[in-house]
C-alpha cells in the first residue's frame, strides 16, 4: 500500500446495503404502518421474498449476523410455525403476488431438514405466484448439505446455492471458530450440482485473525478451482461491541490496516488472473455469469444481500431481525425470536423499527447506489455539483489526491480510488453526522 492510502484505509464507513442505514431506522415505523405499506403495494408490484432462519448449530466467532445456537429442537419447530403464520399475515394484506426473487439467509437455512424446508416453502408457493423465471437462492452451510437437502431445494425451485467458506487454511479455521475441511466443501459443491443446482457462489473473507496474503491466495485458488459462478470477498468486520461473541478472537492476531489493504488488492488480482470479472466493493463473477453482463449494462443494485440485480419493486422479509425494503420505506422486525414470535402469534406485524423515506432520501439513496455499484454518480438530482459545496468539501482530501474527480455535475471514482468508495459514499450522507453508529473499516 502507498502510505498516502493509509489514512483512507484506516477510516470507518457503512456499507451501504440501504440508505439510510439501519443504525438510522427509528420507532416511528411499527406494526400498523408495515401492514399499511403492504397493502398500499399496486397488484402490479413485483415482490422480492426474505426469510431469515436465525439458528446455527454453532456460532462461528467472526459471524456479525442476527443468530442463536440451537441445542434443541423446540426453537426450531416454533420458527417454522410462526413464519408460517407470518407469511399468511403478509399474504391477507397483499394485491400483489408475483414474486421475481427468493432468498434464504441467516443464520444456516440448512438447519433445517428437508421436510420443515418444504413446508416453508410451499406455504410460499400457496400464498405467492411462484410461476416464471424466479431468482431462488439459499445461503448455505457446507458442512451440513446433505444429498436429501439438496434435493429438496431443487424441488422447491432453487437454482442458486451460496456457500460460507471463508478460508480454507487451517489455522485460520481455527482461530474463527469454523473448521470445515476443503473435502467437505468440495462434496458440498458436488452434492449441490448432482442436484441440479449448478449455479454456486462461495464467500470468502480478508483480514481473519493470523491470516496472511499468501493464505488468501492458497484459499482463492482452491476455491476457483471448483469453478463456482461467483465468489464474494468481504472484509471481516471486528465489532465486538456490537458481537460479542467476536471477543473471542484477540485484536492482536488481525492484520492492520496495511495489511488488510494489500490482502484485498492481492485477493482481486489474484481472482482477475484466474478469470473472474470484479463487479463493485466485493464481488466477482465469470464472464457469463448474469451480473457481469448487469455490470457492463448498469444493472447492478445495492441491498441488503448485497449487490444483486434488482428486478423486484418491494421486498418483504420474513424471520427475526428481517428488513422490508418497500417503496415507502424501510420496516425491520423484532431481531429477538421470542419477541418476534409473540407479535406474529397475536396476529400483528413483528414490525419494531424503520424508516418513511422523503423525497431526499430517495435522492441520496440512488446516488450512494450508483457511487457504490458504478464508482460514479450524477450530481443533477441534488442541484448539482454547485449545490454540493459541503458534501465537495468533505470530499477534499480524495480530489486532492485525484481520487475523485468532477465533471461538470458528475462525480467518478478514480481506479485507485474504488476500495474506498464507501468513503466517497459517505460524504453524500445525510445522516452521518447524527453520529449513533460505529462501522467497519472502509478496506
Amino acid at each position: 500500500m502507498q502510505p498516502r492510502l493509509l489514512p483512507y484505509a484506516e477510516r470507518q464507513a457503512p456499507r451501504y446495503t440501504s440508505y439510510p442505514t439501519a443504525p438510522h431506522f427509528n420507532a416511528d415505523v411499527g406494526s400498523n404502518e408495515m401492514g399499511r405499506w403492504l397493502s398500499e403495494l399496486a397488484q402490479d408490484t413485483r415482490l422480492s421474498l426474505y426469510l431469515h432462519v436465525p439458528y446455527c448449530q454453532k456460532l462461528c466467532w467472526y459471524c456479525g449476523c442476527n443468530t442463536y445456537a440451537a441445542r434443541r429442537d423446540e426453537p426450531i419447530l416454533d420458527y417454522i410455525d410462526t413464519v408460517l403464520k407470518e407469511i399468511d399475515l403478509a399474504g391477507d394484506r397483499l394485491s400483489a403476488h408475483h414474486v421475481t426473487e427468493i432468498h434464504w439467509g441467516g443464520g444456516t437455512p440448512n438447519i433445517l431438514n428437508p421436510e420443515q424446508f418444504e413446508r416453508i416453502a410451499q406455504r410460499l408457493a400457496l400464498r405467492f405466484d411462484l410461476t416464471g423465471d424466479i431468482q431462488h437462492a439459499i445461503e448455505l452451510d457446507p458442512r451440513y448439505v446433505s444429498a436429501e437437502k439438496a434435493r429438496a431445494y431443487a424441488r422447491a425451485g432453487v437454482n442458486r446455492a451460496s456457500l460460507g467458506v471463508q478460508d480454507l487454511n487451517d489455522r485460520v479455521q481455527q482461530a474463527i471458530g469454523r473448521v470445515q475441511p476443503l473435502s467437505v466443501v468440495q462434496q458440498a459443491v458436488s452434492t449441490l450440482r448432482d442436484a441440479g443446482i449448478e449455479q454456486l457462489s462461495m464467500d470468502l473473507m480478508y483480514g481473519l485473525p493470523h491470516q496472511t496474503a499468501d493464505d488468501l491466495c492458497n484459499s482463492i485458488q482452491l476455491a476457483a478451482a471448483m469453478r463456482p459462478n461467483r465468489i464474494a470477498l468481504f472484509g471481516y468486520a471486528h465489532v465486538p461491541w456490537f458481537k460479542k461473541r467476536q471477543r473471542l478472537i484477540p485484536e492482536a492476531s488481525l492484520p492492520g490496516a496495511t495489511e488488510r489493504f494489500d490482502q484485498a488488492e492481492t485477493a482481486r488480482i489474484e481472482l482477475q488472473t484466474l478469470g473472474y470479472v470484479a463487479i463493485g466493493l466485493d464481488h466477482f463473477a465469470l464472464p457469463e455469469d448474469e451480473f457481469s453482463v448487469a455490470r457492463d449494462e448498469g444493472r447492478l443494485r445495492r441491498s441488503f444481500q448485497g449487490y444483486v440485480i434488482q428486478e423486484a419493486d418491494a421486498l418483504i422479509g420474513f424471520g427475526p431481525s428481517a428488513i422490508s425494503t418497500l417503496p415507502q420505506g424501510y420496516a425491520q422486525n423484532a431481531a429477538e425470536p421470542g419477541a418476534w414470535g409473540k407479535a406474529i402469534e397475536s396476529g400483528v406485524f413483528a414490525t419494531t423499527r424503520g424508516h418513511a423515506l422523503s423525497s431526499a432520501d430517495r435522492i441520496r439513496r440512488r446516488l450512494i447506489e450508483q457511487i457504490m455499484c458504478d464508482f460514479t454518480g450524477d450530481l443533477t438530482p441534488l442541484g448539482g455539483a454547485s449545490a454540493c459545496a459541503s458534501e465537495i468539501e468533505t470530499l477534499a482530501p480524495m480530489l486532492t489526491d485525484g481520487m475523485v474527480y468532477i465533471d461538470g455535475d458528475q462525480l467518478h471514482l478514480s481506479e485507485e480510488a474504488r476500495p474506498f468508495c464507501r468513503l466517497a459514499a459517505l460524504a453524500f450522507d445525510s445522516y452521518a453526522a447524527l453520529g449513533a453508529a460505529r462501522h467497519s473499516r472502509a478496506v
